[in-house]
């Protein structure tokens, strides 16, 4: 990467993000070309439990000592940068693929997938996190690599509580409309949930022994969970990382408490964190401010006013309302000078201001004698009754080490931007990351939800990986990481990107060690007392007087108060000569104003002191106690700088340095899936003629034969529906053993039979490219004039392979095959009349413009409802998303340009960070269904990707045409 600094100062662009040119990981394949070479035969990784460890917990499944994990690939899908989209707003030009993170491969290495690194792009990733850690694990020779692992795995066993089911609704109800109709996801409720808690422990045990694997040495995991399972899962974690690697149980706030119970209410929630070896673990301290008015503070009770001279106790109302104390003035609490304990060399009396302290029988001074008059040559010293105690300032450390117990966390007035059923404040997961990891490091999260912990990451700078099961909540974290907006930090070594480090804000911890070790206040009191000497001494020859140094009378008004304060002061003087001459509102507004502005509380006139000097001193007194007060506010502030100098420096992780002036916005990242396994080998039992209802009870019981349940079905229902209403009549439906072809029947149209071949799709994923690549050639091999893909649902690559290639002589239908089929054991009723429903494409419209850019019109699509089962025809500005790849390549689909109909407020932050930059009319556009013009790529294609408020996806692909139009 090159440098930044230069190019984002000069004002030319005002957009960046944070690149990791360090980093590289393995080019896994685009799932446009993944089908032509995916790897047919079964690969498996076994994982052994060590029977050596720490005692287990017991439970139903407990008993198996090792596992066995299918080794998947990941098929990158899209490829998304928020700084390319924003690029396409500004102006038409051909897409910049550096911009999405890619790294050219020559031709050859382009196919030979798992064997090259590229360049780093942060990933999400759809699918069971078992089977994307072991992907990681074995295809990516990932094991060591994670510096910090964030697991937020289900607490609850009910189905409704596990998942939000639409995007654009994060109430989450136990009533049939609000569960989640995704394959993937039915399949990690019942995997997780099957036998209660014994499923459920197993289900973390196997992930958690996975994580470990993953880890780098000095890493760390958090497990967040609530009191109902804090002592299982801790257990499960004591037996796959090792009692002596639990490192804190954080306990941290989420409500206020102030619903309806009838015991306790539960406010809080639980970090598990474990290392991956205690001895190793990578540690970064965090501090928590301490402000005037918080609980850290509240043992300052007393102010040292702006002359640096006056120490009084804090008014209750200042102590509960700080903000009345002047900025000038400085807050402090008198510590101890002694400890328990007496000692041959710290037991000794001490002269101060004319009185011997003695020290008590059992104590001793915290420093030696020398030490304590560095602390008096700093004014550090205050008498209190019989003792000495030490000054100590708010500002001597003004943050305090964060410990286990996290109030402050629990979502308040903030809770709006929540968009996620079970989303965590994210303040919680920063301290995570903040603590265990650097810029740069990699974090993951197996339980991605909206994306928390990859948003945090990105903030902070660190790479990171996450996955799902739901396409809800990757649509959810895709839309929230593509449309925020970040501060950027200044980084030391922009050619390193982040890994380089940030520059940190830093405090002092100053303590009374560091100022009685301090050498230099010897010498700056040296430099200094002979003047305050010579000074003392003329000014009492001057009076006749026997004046102490610490007897001195202060000046009055003090030089150092502003000139409002001594214009009001002198006013208040002639008041106080003639008592009955000035009103008394008048008075109490000079009070009030003297106290504003110096923080003297003075009640009445009858508190106003005299001037100092006084009128009828002479000028050799008055000069002199001019040098005398002079000397002491040098020497003192000599001190001062150097204590703050010589102080220890504590570093602000939470705090590095920001760039103004530029808008950062989420790196380049891909969005990959797990290629569900396609059914080739269907059983050739007879299809038994029973109910549907007894049908669906059998597709969920995962003992039965699936893909002869899903064939009884279509039989009973003899028909497959599509959109307007129009219905293909099927008949002599019977199984089939085909390569991908798993049913076969016929239909008629225009007065002909017609053979239809189906193929369905597997019980708990998409239809996939690679069945669609398999099944194609192998209907038009035997003569099939009809093909239908019958799936719960559809990789948009599948419908993609289609659009881009037609088989001519060969009509192919998509069909989704009702969810209810999997979750009727869950429904209280069963919605959905129509079982097998054929959806249509996204109805766009291209056109080129006069000065040869093309624009693209979203006009509308056919949205399947998975609770009726029907395909109901949806205008372009009811869809949740949708993206315009303007170059499609065929692999992956580069999300060039991006809008939001459904959502108004999507792109707010970013607009109101870019309004100088960027008309605001664009923004509104991209709340639209229009495009923004842009210029044709070299693959003369593109793609429109539509999303829905369930998360699922359609795509249509769309030839250019030199001077042409399309509409479909």
């Amino acid at each position: 990467m090159g440098r930044r600094k230069n190019r984002l100062t000069d004002g030319r662009s005002r957009v960046d993000d944070y690149r990791h040119p360090d980093a590289t990981r393995r080019n896994n394949p685009p799932a446009g070309i993944a089908p032509t070479y995916e790897v047919r035969k079964r690969q498996i990784r076994r994982y052994t439990y060590d029977p050596h460890l720490d005692p287990k917990l017991k439970w139903a499944e407990a008993e198996h000592t090792f596992f066995e994990v299918d080794v998947v690939s990941l098929h990158i899908h899209e490829r998304i940068s928020t700084k390319a989209i924003l690029r396409a707003v500004q102006r038409p030009e051909p897409v910049q693929f550096a911009l999405f993170g890619e790294t050219p491969l020559p031709a050859d290495q382009q196919i030979e997938f798992y064997k090259h690194e590229v360049g780093w792009a942060n990933r999400l990733i759809l699918g069971d996190s078992l089977l994307v850690m072991n992907s990681l694990l074995v295809k990516e020779g990932m094991a060591g690599k994670v510096q910090m692992i964030y697991m937020d795995p289900p607490y609850g066993i009910k189905y409704a509580s596990n998942f939000q089911p639409r995007i654009d609704r994060r109430d989450v109800k136990d009533r049939d409309e609000d569960l989640t109709h995704e394959p993937e996801q039915i399949k990690a409720y019942r995997d997780t949930w099957k036998l209660g808690i014994h499923s459920y422990l197993t289900y973390l045990r196997d992930r958690l022994l996975l994580c470990r694997e993953l880890l780098t040495e000095s890493g760390s995991i958090f497990v967040q969970i609530n009191d109902e399972n804090l002592h299982l899962v801790r257990c499960l974690l004591d037996e796959v990382f090792g009692r002596e690697n639990f490192v804190a149980v954080v306990a941290f706030a989420k409500t206020s408490g102030f619903g309806e119970t009838k015991t306790l209410s539960t406010v809080s929630d639980y970090l598990l964190w474990y290392a991956k070896d205690r001895s190793l673990i990578k540690y970064r301290q965090l501090y928590a401010s301490k402000e005037l008015g918080s609980d850290l503070a509240e043992e300052y009770k007393y102010v040292e006013l702006q002359d640096r001279l006056t120490r009084r106790p804090m008014t209750r109302e200042e102590f509960n309302s700080p903000r009345l104390i002047s900025p000038s003035c400085r807050a402090f609490r008198p510590d101890n000078l002694t400890s328990q304990g007496a000692t041959a060399s710290g037991s000794f009396p001490f002269d101060f201001e004319g009185e011997v302290f003695d020290i008590g029988p059992n104590q001793h001074w915290k420093t030696s004698r020398e030490g304590l008059r560095r602390l008096v040559a700093a004014d550090r010293v205050i008498k209190r009754q019989r003792s000495l105690s030490y000054v100590r300032y708010l500002e001597d450390f003004p943050v305090t080490p964060i410990n286990n117990n996290w109030l402050d966390t629990r979502w308040g007035f903030d809770a709006g931007e929540k968009v996620y059923a079970v989303q965590t404040n994210t303040k919680v997961i920063e301290r995570c990351i903040l603590m265990t990891t650097d810029p740069g490091d990699l974090v993951f999260d197996p339980t991605c939800g909206s994306g928390t912990t990859a948003y945090c990451a990105e903030k902070w700078g660190r790479r990171w990986i996450t996955c799902d099961t739901s396409r809800v909540a990757l649509a959810i974290a895709r839309q929230r990481l593509m449309t925020t907006k970040f501060d950027y930090y200044e980084l030391r070594d922009p050619e390193r990107g982040p890994a380089g480090g940030f520059f940190y804000e830093t405090v002092p911890h100053i303590t009374l060690e560091s100022i009685a070790k301090n050498t230099e206040i010897d010498a700056i009191a040296a430099k200094y007392q002979p003047q305050i000497e010579q000074a003392l001494t003329d000014l009492n020859r001057a009076l006749g007087k026997d004046w102490k140094e610490w007897e001195v009378p202060r000046e009055v008004p003090h030089p150092v108060w502003p000139k409002e304060a001594h214009e009001i002061y002198w006013k208040l003087y002639q008041a106080k000569q003639n008592p009955m001459g000035t009103p008394s509102e008048q008075v109490k507004e000079w009070l009030q104003g003297i106290y504003r502005l110096t923080g003297h509380i003075w009640e009445s006139l009858d508190d106003v002191p005299d001037p100092v000097p006084a009128d009828d001193w002479p000028e050799a007194a008055k000069e002199a106690l001019r040098r005398f007060w002079e000397a002491k506010r040098a020497k003192r502030r000599e001190i001062d700088e150097s204590i703050q100098r010589n102080a220890p420096q504590e570093t602000l992780y939470d705090r590095p340095k920001v760039m103004r002036g530029v808008v950062r916005v989420s790196g380049p990242f891909t969005v990959e899936a797990i290629p569900a396994p396609a059914v080739e080998d269907p059983t050739q039992a007879s299809i038994p003629q029973f109910e549907e209802e007894e049908a669906r009870a059998r597709v969920s019981d995962r003992g039965g034969d699936y893909l002869t349940t899903i064939l009884s079905l279509l039989k009973q229902q003899g028909s497959v529906l599509f959109p307007g209403g129009k219905k293909m009549e099927l008949e002599n439906l019977r199984p089939l053993n085909v390569g991908y072809l798993h049913a076969e029947g016929e239909t008629k149209q225009n007065g002909k039979t017609l053979r239809v071949a189906i193929s369905f799709g597997p019980q708990y994923g998409p239809v996939t490219a690679f069945q669609v690549q398999e099944a194609i050639p192998t209907a038009k091999m035997n003569g099939y004039p009809i093909l239908i893909f019958a799936g719960f649902s559809f990789d948009p690559e599948a419908q993609a392979l289609i659009q881009k290639v037609p088989v001519a002589g060969l009509q192919v239908h998509f069909a989704n095959i009702a969810p209810d089929v999997l979750v009727g054991d869950l429904l209280k009723t069963s919605r959905a009349s129509q079982i097998f429903t054929v959806f249509g494409q996204p109805d766009v419209r291209v056109e080129q413009q006069k000065d040869g850019t093309w624009v693209v019109e979203l006009r509308g699509v056919d949205i399947y409802d998975p609770l009726t089962g029907e395909v109901h025809s949806t205008r372009g500005e009811d869809v949740a998303a949708w993206f315009l790849d303007a170059d499609y390549d065929g692999k992956t689909f580069h999300i060039c340009q991006a809008f939001f109909p459904g959502d108004a407020d999507a792109w707010e932050k970013l607009q109101r960070a870019l309004k100088a930059y960027i008309d605001p009319e664009a923004f509104e556009r991209m709340r639209g269904t229009v495009s923004f013009p842009f210029e044709p790529g070299d693959h003369k294609r593109i793609a429109v990707k539509v999303i829905d408020f369930r998360g699922n996806e359609v795509m249509r692909v769309v030839n250019l045409r030199e001077g042409g139009a399309y509409h479909g």
